[in-house]
């Protein structure tokens, strides 16, 4: 008997668009001789549907035009119920799914708050757990827990906007001196490269720190490193494995989300230009950091390469995109494991869990 899986999608989050055009992907490649799909959307306004049609017209928000397959749905918090609830006619149908894989990206997405509603439904799901999703998604979270597990990374520092209203211009001068120029200003919990900017001078600081907090009330401000970007794939629930490592040469100045999503002209290098030992020690590295942040499931784990050899944390993302020009799934397919056979071990790890 095939297996339900449950896909979730949109989203409220400024990466909504991003996962429309990862859930797409991933639906058409489960395995469809092992599992049925249900397609479940979340629009920006925060409304659930479950949609019927083709996951062709998930990318631009077209699924939301094609209102013959849309359905009013909800995920079911009663552990009994192991699933959703359809509403149709002014009737509601119990469904039970076996698993869910949120394709969600962001803010109410892979921070946390998706996944312990899922806990309280007792419905098993891809990724990680609630906690590492939540110290995960707060770039704050994930720079101290490093730190604490002697995980190398660039030097950095926090505020939130209370403090930067009450002593901006003390906050400034102390990064400034802390870090050195430049200094990349990220919104905190923001998500994949939503809000950063590269500020090369205090002046430029200052409108980053603004821009920044248009999308979070607290920043993490890094010193720039040169060297090359890298990034691991990571799968795994107690025993992990790490994927070749790839590199990302942006076409923009810093990998920014353009960058990763929209531009598509950015050049990978899969495997990374790296000796041997300095891939492996990437790897171990990746590894390392995914234990350390209590990640399972899957997570891309992203570092900074010195010329000197040092290998930097940048970030874990614990749901990394799955579109036609997403690293984890190009990771995984050089490492001999298929779209389709990697979207099936990433059920299975969430069932095994």
């Amino acid at each position: 008997m095939k297996r339900k899986v449950l896909v979730l999608f949109g989203g409220v989050s400024s990466e909504h668009d991003v996962s429309l055009q990862s859930a797409s992907s991933v639906i058409k490649n489960i395995p469809a001789d092992k599992y049925e799909v249900i397609s479940m959307g979340i629009t920006k306004d925060g409304e659930f549907y479950i949609y019927n049609g083709s996951p062709d017209m998930l990318p631009g928000g077209k699924w939301l035009e094609d209102k013959e397959n849309l359905e009013k749905a909800v995920i079911s918090c009663d552990r009994a119920h192991h699933g959703i609830i359809r509403y149709n006619d002014g009737k509601a149908e119990i469904e039970r799914v076996d698993v869910v894989f949120p394709v969600l990206h962001g803010k109410n997405g892979e921070d946390g708050t998706m996944q312990g509603l899922l806990e309280i439904a007792g419905i098993p799901y891809v990724g990680c757990g609630t906690a590492a999703s939540s110290a995960c998604m707060d770039k704050a979270v994930t720079n101290a827990m490093a730190d604490f597990y002697g995980i190398p990374q660039a030097k950095w520092v926090a505020f939130d906007k209370h403090a930067y209203s009450a002593d901006k211009a003390v906050l400034l001068k102390n990064a400034g001196e802390k870090l050195g120029y430049p200094i990349f200003v990220k919104p905190a919990n923001a998500g994949s490269s939503v809000g950063i900017s590269k500020a090369k001078n205090i002046d430029e600081l200052e409108k980053a720190c603004e821009k920044a907090f248009e999308h979070d009330k607290k920043l993490v401000l890094e010193e720039g490193i040169i060297g090359k970007e890298v990034e691991v794939a990571v799968m795994g629930n107690e025993n992990p494995v790490a994927s070749v490592v790839g590199e990302v040469v942006p076409c923009n100045e810093f990998y920014d989300y353009d960058a990763k999503y929209l531009a598509n002209e950015s050049e990978l290098h899969i495997p990374a230009r790296l000796s041997e030992d300095m891939l492996k020690a990437v790897q171990a590295q990746a590894i390392k950091s995914y234990r350390a942040l209590g990640c399972e499931g899957f997570t891309r784990v992203d570092f900074f390469v010195k010329d000197n050899g040092d290998i930097l944390l940048n970030e874990p993302n614990t749901i990394p995109g799955f579109t036609s020009i997403s690293m984890y799934p190009k990771l995984f397919a050089a490492s001999g494991v298929p779209y389709a056979e990697l979207l099936d071990r990433l059920i299975n790890l969430a069932l095994e869990r």
